[in-house]
């Protein structure tokens, strides 16, 4: 049964635990589309997503994650794809464009079947030393920083009721 727009967006929900299993590249694509599609400040496209699949450097970035929170824990919940999406600073809607970005990706892979999570700190991960110079290496500007990362995988488990919404969030002026 074909959802439509709203209803898709009252059941998407946050997932904090993943198989192991791997993304398609189509259905990363299709994410990534949605992400370069979303509203964006005068037009300007100023964001820039680098995924990573690759276990070794996902897990680097998980740990560097992770310090920034201080905890030792997985803030990727086992997700084996990573997007972290980045904005050039000198455009002043970077984390508006950013954002919209993320929150199109988390929509495109909740109609994909995916699960998907905002995971914050993405700004401080580029600002560490390690973390710039794995954007260095990626061909990624210093003008570009993090706005979040939005991750990807298959839910594993039984995942917890959505919470229902609060009463008190509308005011409507007349």
């Amino acid at each position: 049964m074909e959802q439509t727009m709203l209803e898709a967006m009252m059941s998407r929900k946050s997932v904090r635990s993943y198989s192991d299993q791997m993304v398609s590249d189509a259905d990363i694509e299709k994410v990534l589309k949605a992400g370069q599609y979303a509203a964006n400040g005068r037009g300007r496209m100023a964001t820039k997503f680098v995924v990573v699949k690759n276990r070794e450097i996902r897990d680097e970035l998980s740990k560097m994650n992770a310090e920034i929170m201080g905890t030792t824990n997985d803030p990727f919940y086992g997700a084996p794809v990573v997007i972290w999406v980045l904005a050039d600073r000198n455009v002043h809607t970077y984390v508006e464009d950013g954002s919209l970005a993320i929150g199109n990706m988390l929509l495109e892979a909740h109609a994909l079947g995916l699960g998907a999570c905002w995971i914050h700190r993405a700004k401080e991960m580029s600002e560490l030393p390690e973390g710039r110079a794995l954007l260095q290496k990626w061909g990624v500007s210093d003008d570009e920083i993090g706005v979040g990362c939005c991750i990807l995988g298959y839910a594993k488990g039984e995942q917890p009721e959505k919470k229902p919404r609060r009463n008190d969030q509308i005011i409507v002026v007349e």
